[in-house]
């Protein structure tokens, strides 16, 4: 009865708003206003309603999670600066000095990969050698990596169309952009975790995912010139991708979010030789296994270098578990408790699962009219399906069975390997309708 009395009495949810917040809302119109009226000549109906609305989703956001108040601000006016110097040429990029070096996209992308390598190395320093200075070093880092990551997608965004306005598109349309969207938002969602639980000692796990996709974002570009804007394939011009892939992807950067949460768990409370048996020697006899199947099948050369691709990126996590597993004496005990691990594990998952559930739904409707069937068995929509299972297992056990400590800590790692495989495996070994995304 007092809960109900106190909860009574607290004013209504905008009237806890106060002078600063309504301003950061009214900064947000005005900027989609300009942005409507600048860009809307290069913009279809269904972009011109998403920017509008994106105003009022981003104010409740920021009124909510109070540090997207400047984070939003600050990366439109960077992102209108190098668009303003562009001056409608695109070769300005190599004339122009503050282009060339810092506001194009590839250069603020190139900038966001260093620092969030700088991030995961100060996180990391921060914890062996229980640094507060290094860890929160860590944590300013990620947040620069962030602002310039989300700085240059919007400018690559611009510079589709100074290529030509039949090919401009918003930049979710192939491996390098979804990298950098995968980086952006798991680096996000790590750091409301961390203001939300006030503790940084997470930041080395998470990084070291995020910088595990930073390197690949990196040898793709430099072996595939990935860096490169294309013009859309045609199963790509449709307003669907707009909203099915940051959906999706924000899946994917909260289910490889919990899974490093999961890991830090496991460092935390599972006996050293599990983990030496699970994270090391499996893996390493999977690989070889792989081998010997393809060398006894006789399988095609692209085949065995698609093996050894994802050999040596098996074997760098090799590497980190056993070096982890090695030292995590000297730092286990300064991880969260086990009830913080698997709350943030849980809201990680449930996230994801609501979105990724979204996007499959979307990725439905956008199969039904692209391909005239909802569903149609593809080796991409059968794996999104298996991964959309697995979590939907994971969550019913814990709601409804209690599923907590180790088992599901470990379902939440295995979780990354059925996740990494739908988006990065289908590419390597399969083909179907999503071909388009072949590695």
């Amino acid at each position: 009865m007092e809960a109900t009395q106190i909860y009574a009495q607290q004013p209504g949810y905008f009237k806890r708003l106060g002078a600063f917040d309504w301003l950061f809302a009214l900064v947000l119109c005005a900027g989609a206003l300009y942005a409507f009226n600048r860009f809307g000549a290069y913009m279809d109906y269904y972009e011109k309603g998403i920017l509008l609305a994106s105003a009022p989703a981003f104010a409740a956001l920021g009124w909510y999670w109070k540090p997207v108040r400047w984070l939003m601000p600050l990366t439109f006016a960077l992102a209108l600066a190098g668009v303003a110097m562009y001056g409608g040429q695109l070769a300005a990029a190599d004339s122009r000095f503050w282009l060339k070096y810092m506001l194009s996209s590839q250069s603020a992308i190139l900038w966001m990969s260093t620092l969030f390598f700088l991030s995961t190395l100060f996180y990391w320093g921060g914890m062996f050698t229980r640094s507060a200075l290094g860890a929160a070093a860590g944590s300013i880092l990620c947040w620069a990596a962030v602002v310039l990551g989300v700085t240059g997608m919007l400018v690559r965004w611009y510079e589709s169309y100074l290529i030509g306005t039949d090919i401009g598109h918003i930049p979710i349309s192939n491996l390098y952009e979804v990298f950098v969207l995968f980086s952006l938002i798991t680096a996000m969602f790590y750091l409301y975790y961390e203001e939300h639980y006030a503790t940084r000692a997470l930041g080395p796990f998470v990084l070291l995912v995020i910088s595990a996709a930073v390197g690949f974002l990196l040898w793709y570009t430099v072996a595939r010139g990935a860096s490169e804007i294309q013009p859309l394939v045609p199963a790509l011009k449709s307003w669907w991708m707009k909203i099915h892939v940051p959906a999706n992807f924000i899946g994917y950067g909260t289910f490889a979010l919990a899974s490093m949460v999961a890991w830090a768990y496991l460092l935390k409370y599972e006996d050293s030789r599990t983990l030496w048996l699970a994270l090391v020697i499996a893996p390493i006899g999977i690989v070889a296994a792989a081998f010997l199947i393809a060398f006894i099948a006789g399988a095609e050369a692209s085949t065995t270098a698609a093996i050894g691709q994802i050999s040596m990126k098996v074997g760098v996590l090799v590497a980190l578990f056993a070096v982890t597993n090695l030292v995590r004496g000297s730092f286990a005990d300064r991880l969260p408790s086990g009830e913080v691990l698997e709350d943030v594990m849980y809201k990680a998952i449930s996230i994801g699962f609501a979105f990724f559930t979204i996007a499959t739904i979307l990725g439905a409707l956008w199969a039904a009219e692209a391909w005239g069937g909802y569903w149609s068995w593809d080796p991409k929509e059968t794996w999104a399906l298996i991964v959309w299972l697995n979590y939907a297992a994971w969550l019913h056990m814990r709601l409804m069975s209690g599923l907590r400590g180790k088992a599901s800590a470990w379902w939440a790692v295995v979780g990354l390997v059925v996740t990494t495989f739908a988006f990065l495996g289908v590419n390597m070994f399969l083909s179907g309708l999503h071909s388009y995304g072949k590695l």
